[in-house]
């Protein structure tokens, strides 16, 4: 079982570096609302600043001090609640452990911008001519992927149960 704690930690803190190095990169190489066409017609490197939760949801210039405190509030419990999880997974659970690091690297990842900004930093943006996917960050992929391989694998798990 002492094992299975580096299989939580480790990639959460990779997912934590990861998220930060390249925001910090953001931060230096472009200003806010500057774009860098990186494939054109498809995906740039932009710098832009979402005080709410994801796809802008609750994004707000001068967002209520409600708003922070909730997210806040809201990802430290999402947190606390993967870890109580992560304690009472059984033995042939344990392929949930990767998609709970990703989720909490990520949710870490996004608290400590929001702690220390009161916004996150979003950079990459992907779109098919006016149609953009609103951007995101490395700790939202991991969030998005860590979601997906822990609902893939409870999903394939009953599949094979039943």
């Amino acid at each position: 079982m002492k094992r299975d704690y580096y299989l939580l930690t480790l990639p959460a803190l990779a997912v934590i570096v990861l998220d930060q190095i390249s925001k910090f990169v953001i931060i230096r190489l472009l200003d806010i609302h500057e774009t860098i066409p990186v494939i054109s017609g498809f995906f740039n490197l932009v710098h832009v600043r979402n005080r709410g939760m994801a796809f802008g949801l609750m994004n707000r210039p001068g967002g209520s001090d409600y708003s922070f405190y909730f997210l806040v509030s809201a990802t430290i419990g999402a947190v606390i609640l993967l870890v109580f999880w992560f304690a009472g997974l059984k033995k042939d659970e344990r392929r949930l452990i990767l998609g709970f690091s990703l989720i909490i690297g990520g949710a870490v990842g996004n608290l400590i911008d929001r702690l220390r900004l009161r916004e996150v930093i979003d950079f990459l943006d992907f779109y098919i001519s006016p149609y953009h996917w609103p951007a995101f960050n490395v700790a939202d992929s991991a969030i998005t992927l860590g979601t997906f391989w822990i609902a893939i694998n409870i999903v394939l798990r009953r599949s094979s149960n039943g």
